[in-house]
């Protein structure tokens, strides 16, 4: 219940984000013009942001007979969760993510990477942490987020290359408090995704050792995940990083102040607590 509401709120939030950015940049025409796109989002955010992320990194799903599938399939039954459809994702960077609107219409992802470097236990570890994040009902915020980020930073990006005047009264634009606007929207995205991301990893850690039967293979994949992913970054956008296990190494700069994850070194201390239990 309450991801459903941190959905709404989401939701309303990015919302009015369009709001403003159609008011200053088109007057009140922009204002509809933003209130349309708000809509469409809003609708096809809830419907088909899984689709939108896994199409962004150019996923392929795969079929039962390939050993992820077979993977997750067990792992999932020993959840009590349905079969969510599985993708690998064309990329030596080793992460993984899961996306959806609900457990029915759920979907795991792992990248070529990550499916080189782990050891079955290991890999079965991050799998178990996906399904948590799918049995938590994380996935459905996760992704909407993602999809409404990206937007804005989209549209903050055609900002910069079109400018800001204000169709209704050009006099009284402001060209600072545009240009701060545009700087600040995909902050503000990445502040959003931070306030629901970083809590929600430890959750999911935990839920995972539990489906897995023992924190020690996720133990393990963290640490390799933290020193590969350094090796070899993955080209990620920063809109949906929150998604991955673990913070893509491709972000850098101001981008990794706003980090959506909490460090590789507490999560690994959290999940030995729970061995030691």
């Amino acid at each position: 219940m309450a991801n459903s509401v941190k959905t709404v709120v989401l939701l309303a939030a990015l919302s009015a984000v369009f709001l403003y950015l159609g008011q200053a940049f088109g007057g009140s025409q922009g204002l509809v013009l933003g209130f349309v796109v708000a809509a469409v989002m809003n609708f096809g955010s809830y419907w088909f942001s899984d689709k939108i992320v896994l199409r962004m990194y150019s996923a392929k799903e795969v079929s039962q007979g390939h050993p992820l599938w077979q993977l997750t399939a067990r792992l999932a039954q020993r959840a009590n969760l349905p079969m969510p459809k599985v993708y690998i994702i064309p990329q030596d960077s080793p992460n993984a993510f899961a996306t959806g609107r609900n457990p029915e219409h759920a979907a795991v992802a792992a990248t070529e990477g990550i499916l080189r470097i782990l050891t079955e236990d290991e890999l079965a570890g991050v799998i178990a942490h996906e399904l948590a994040h799918v049995k938590h009902r994380d996935i459905l915020i996760s992704s909407v987020a993602a999809t409404l980020a990206a937007a804005i930073m989209m549209v903050a990006r055609f900002a910069m290359f079109f400018g800001g005047s204000r169709g209704d009264d050009r006099e009284d634009s402001n060209p600072v408090a545009l240009i701060a606007m545009i700087i600040l929207a995909p902050i503000a995205a990445m502040l959003i995704q931070a306030a629901i991301s970083r809590s929600r990893e430890f959750d999911a850690d935990a839920g995972g050792a539990a489906i897995a039967g023992s924190p020690l293979g996720l133990v393990n994949a963290l640490r390799k995940l933290e020193m590969y992913g350094k090796q070899v970054p993955l080209d990620a956008s920063p809109a949906t990083a929150h998604m991955f296990i673990i913070k893509p190494f491709s972000m850098a700069g101001m981008v990794g102040l706003f980090s959506t994850h909490p460090p590789t070194d507490r999560r690994v201390e959290a999940l030995m607590a729970l061995a030691h239990r």
